[in-house]
């Protein structure tokens, strides 16, 4: 398999991946899951999964992540300590419609990033698969219906969404400038450890304030979830992909979310597939495809 395919194949499932961690979430926020505290046992867990497979190598290299340290741990305060407490917050408090709304604004943040860092010149075709892939996620989320994005009333919830596309967006940027000299799992144990270390305040806040958490079958299935798949398969996916072909081209996957959360909903709430989910779904999957062409 080329390099292109392969990486295509990560971004893929990690869309996938990611979509339902989405779904997942606003499941917790139906049955009162404390956000913060969710995603402090989330990476609790993913820390105690990947130890025994990555010790050796930290160890080994130890001299190697003391020196790049500070950034590792940057990145894993943005993705890891950020990101995913935002999003999981933000859920509360607005529709997930929404929240798969303002990835949209990852990428064009991703092409920012990468332009004023000098690490990849954005091109024509980028410029224009963006700009396909956006329409498809409006005519998606928006049932195709211009007035639903117009009259948009941005909540907290939304707000906050502003903050992990930021977050997302600068950890994205800075994978990709730095080509670091460590497994992708070990490099995700150690943005673990340091996001950890921010994680135990928003813990220890929820639990001064009364959000327990409820251990029933739910809890368990929603904690597994957030744990095997959006956590450690795709961050290993994505980072894996980043490396491969960069970040302007594999943030344009990020559109596959809304497409893949509308199939989902089809699936699991038994939802009609309609003419705008079509149209929506070419916009994206062309969107990506023009942006991955390169200028001859």
């Amino acid at each position: 398999m080329s390099k292109n395919y392969l990486a295509y194949t990560f971004l893929t499932f990690a869309a996938l991946f990611w979509s339902g961690n989405f779904i997942i979430g606003k499941f917790a926020t139906l049955f009162e899951v404390p956000p913060l505290t969710l995603n402090f046992l989330r990476w609790v867990l993913v820390w105690l999964i990947l130890i025994p497979f990555t010790l050796k190598e930290i160890l080994t290299k130890k001299s190697y992540i003391k020196e790049n340290f500070l950034l590792i741990g940057l990145m894993g305060i943005l993705s890891i300590s950020t990101f995913n407490s935002v999003v999981y917050f933000a859920l509360n408090y607005t529709q997930v419609i929404n929240a798969v709304l303002m990835l949209a604004a990852i990428p064009p943040m991703i092409i920012i990033f990468s332009s004023v860092m000098n690490i990849e010149k954005t091109n024509i075709f980028q410029l224009s698969g963006l700009t396909l892939s956006i329409i498809g996620v409006g005519t998606i989320i928006s049932n195709a219906d211009i007035q639903k994005i117009t009259s948009l009333n941005f909540n907290k919830g939304d707000i906050w969404m502003l903050v992990c596309v930021f977050s997302w967006s600068l950890y994205s940027t800075l994978l990709k400038k730095n080509k670091f000299e460590l497994s992708q799992f070990s490099l995700i144990q150690i943005m673990v450890t340091v996001g950890l270390i921010f994680l135990v305040p928003q813990f220890l806040y929820e639990q001064s304030i009364g959000l327990d958490i409820k251990f029933n079958k739910a809890f368990i299935f929603i904690l597994g979830y957030v744990v095997i798949f959006p956590a450690i398969a795709a961050y290993y996916c994505w980072q894996k992909a980043i490396e491969l072909i960069g970040p302007n081209r594999s943030s344009m996957f990020i559109q596959l979310m809304p497409l893949f959360s509308a199939l989902m909903a089809i699936v699991i709430f038994k939802e009609k597939f309609q003419l705008f989910h079509f149209i929506g779904a070419t916009f994206i999957i062309s969107g990506i495809y023009l942006s991955n062409r390169k200028i001859q």
